[in-house]
């Protein structure tokens, strides 16, 4: 199996804390990140992720906007270019504890930041990323299952 994930998503992914839009979201979220913390690769998609699935029938959701649409366009560019490689639709990626160092030390420093302007959460991932994304539930190492997997192995959501 492998996670469907849109490309703005793998930004969100570097400071996901555990919190979200409702407490349904965020125990999807938390499925999502255990089971790429245990090695599981990724397949990017155009549109609505496994990340959305929670919020497609929600009456506000914004899932399928063409802004979103655009912080798509804009974060595959900037992924592909830290991670020396041309990201596209369809494609597979096994996030690996160097890239997931190397897109959050490019996040920290900005470079990898276009497609977060306008989001409601942009100032909470600025101050994760200034306090060295502590207690965030993506692992370095996807495989080690460290803190991060024991954060989040109850599944109980922190909203």
């Amino acid at each position: 199996m492998t996670v469907s994930l849109r490309p703005h998503h793998l930004l969100c992914l570097l400071t996901y804390l555990g919190k979200g839009y409702t407490a349904n979201f965020v125990r999807n979220y938390d499925r999502i990140v255990r089971r790429l913390n245990s090695g599981e690769a990724l397949r990017l998609v155009s549109g609505p992720d496994d990340i959305c699935r929670p919020m497609l029938k929600e009456t506000t959701c914004h899932c399928r906007r063409s802004s979103v649409v655009e912080r798509d366009r804009l974060a595959v560019d900037e992924i592909s270019a830290v991670l020396g490689c041309k990201l596209e639709t369809g494609g597979r990626l096994s996030l690996s504890s160097a890239q997931i160092c190397s897109l959050r030390e490019a996040f920290r420093a900005g470079s990898i930041r276009s497609a977060c302007a306008g989001c409601e959460w942009q100032e909470l991932c600025s101050d994760i990323a200034r306090t060295g994304f502590r207690d965030c539930r993506l692992s370095a190492c996807p495989t080690d299952n460290g803190a991060a997997a024991r954060q989040i192995k109850s599944g109980q959501p922190q909203m």
